[in-house]
């Protein structure tokens, strides 16, 4: 490591480890959280892990759910004031109306294809990806099926793109099956799927258990710079209480300098908040430091690959009303908490 790059590091580390927290009041702020439980999601693991939260004054209720499309339909019927969540379907949200603003970022080409068994052996030998697919097809009478969330969510998009616009494969040739993020786990481990779009930890899990699974496309090949999971607050909570949602960005983005610093530490942390008895903490820590894992917090390095994958998007149809998505991100936060 040269060491420009470990004084970076350090200075990182120092930083995340001397968080000043002003109270916001002497009564805690409430906020509903939703979020889906994934690496991606680190950030908010860490300042609640770390106590943070609360010792700044946010009082922060959390709701898990399996996919972003499901978190949406909390966000729209006014049930969440804060979303971690995939930028895809916080897209779709605004375009039905929701009133959601992105304020930070948190990962940047967080999603591989992995696949297992004949698929996983096939397509890494073949001499592109189609042909790899046209073997498997030949071979077993029947297209390839690959596991990933809901349409909308960021991983479907991404293997869409990948899949039409990337490695040119043909529709007969793949089979894409939506499911919540434990389903495409277990349909992965249990063989009901060949291969699966998805995010870490699965990909590290799914690797340790089985011997012949790989990684078929890796982490950035999907969709260059592909924009990933978010930070999303509502118009009402800013308005309701802009504080609060300030300080939640600053803790955001001591969050991403820790979580890039003490990967032992954060592996231990995010091995309690979703991982407890499942997984265990060298897998976590191998998964956060994988080549699907890039911790970021400016929302400027997504806008523009936040703009294509919206476009592309519409191309599918998921999207009939496009969003103006220089409005849907608020970079105010972002920017008052970098120069405080």
């Amino acid at each position: 490591m040269p060491m420009n790059r470990r004084a970076l590091l350090a200075s990182a580390a120092a930083l995340a480890g001397s968080v000043a927290l002003p109270r916001l009041s002497a009564a805690a702020t409430p906020l509903r959280v939703g979020y889906i439980p994934i690496i991606p999601m680190t950030q908010l693991y860490v300042l609640l892990g770390e106590g943070w939260a609360k010792e700044a004054g946010l009082d922060l209720t959390l709701t898990s759910f399996q996919s972003g499309p499901a978190m949406i339909q909390a966000l729209a019927s006014a049930t969440l004031d804060v979303a971690y969540v995939g930028i895809g379907p916080v897209m779709i949200a605004r375009s039905k109306g929701v009133a959601v603003k992105v304020v930070a970022a948190n990962v940047v080409d967080q999603v591989a294809l992995i696949g297992r068994g004949p698929f996983a052996s096939v397509t890494t030998s073949a001499a592109s990806p189609a042909e790899g697919f046209a073997a498997f097809r030949a071979a077993q009478g029947r297209p390839a099926k690959i596991a990933s969330l809901p349409a909308g969510s960021v991983p479907d998009t991404v293997l869409r793109y990948w899949a039409q616009e990337v490695a040119k494969i043909p529709a007969s040739d793949i089979q894409i099956v939506g499911m919540g993020d434990e389903q495409v786990q277990q349909a992965l481990l249990s063989g009901a799927v060949d291969g699966a779009s998805i995010l870490e930890p699965t990909l590290t899990l799914v690797q340790t258990r089985l011997p012949d699974a790989r990684i078929v496309a890796k982490a950035g090949s999907l969709f260059p710079q592909q924009p990933g999971a978010i930070l999303a607050v509502t118009e009402a909570a800013i308005k309701r209480d802009p504080a609060a949602v300030a300080t939640l960005v600053k803790l955001h983005i001591h969050a991403t300098a820790f979580a890039n610093a003490n990967p032992d530490r954060t592996a231990v942390i995010v091995t309690e908040a979703i991982g407890k008895g499942l997984i265990e903490p060298a897998v976590m820590r191998a998964a956060l430091t994988s080549g699907a894992t890039n911790f970021i917090d400016d929302p400027r390095r997504i806008v523009e690959s936040t703009k294509r994958m919206q476009a592309f998007q519409q191309s599918l149809g998921q999207i009939t009303d496009p969003v103006d998505i220089d409005a849907l991100f608020d970079h105010s936060f972002y920017d008052a908490a970098k120069a405080g």
